[in-house]
């Protein structure tokens, strides 16, 4: 069974901009097979600063492959039902930062599932936060 990931962006800000609607069928590596694995949709509420790993790539159940096409979703939610756009929290990469979502921001990137390459989070501030989040790759 595929996964498919769909984005449509529109915008008024930019004069002539038609806007973008994209889909891709997440697949394995340098062909047409559909990935295979996933870690199942989960939740993370974080109530403090400080790095937390998201996903801790070494104590997967099922072994990523290494350096293949793997994909990570992932949104922040607020908190009970709450989206507040002064919440953020950095996302990060073998504690490397490469963006901060506020409420109800998400994102799609692609990984590499080395090891060492854990998925962190850093919250702002101490105010309650929940993350969603789901891994798709390919197993080893």
């Amino acid at each position: 069974m595929a996964t498919t990931a769909t984005i449509s962006i529109s915008s008024d800000i930019a004069p002539g901009f038609g806007g973008i609607s994209e889909s891709m069928t997440l697949t394995q590596a340098g062909s047409l097979v559909d990935i295979d694995s996933t870690t199942g949709f989960s939740i993370r509420k974080l109530s403090a600063t400080g790095a937390v790993d998201l996903v801790t790539m070494a104590n997967e159940l099922v072994e990523p492959k290494d350096s293949v096409a793997a994909k990570i979703y992932i949104r922040n939610i607020g908190y009970r039902g709450v989206i507040d756009k002064s919440v953020g929290v950095t996302i990060g990469v073998n504690a490397e930062p490469i963006g901060k979502l506020y409420g109800g921001d998400w994102l799609m990137m692609p990984l590499t599932c080395i090891d060492a390459d854990d998925i962190t989070v850093n919250p702002d501030n101490d105010n309650t936060v929940v993350i969603e989040y789901v891994l798709f790759y390919e197993e080893a």
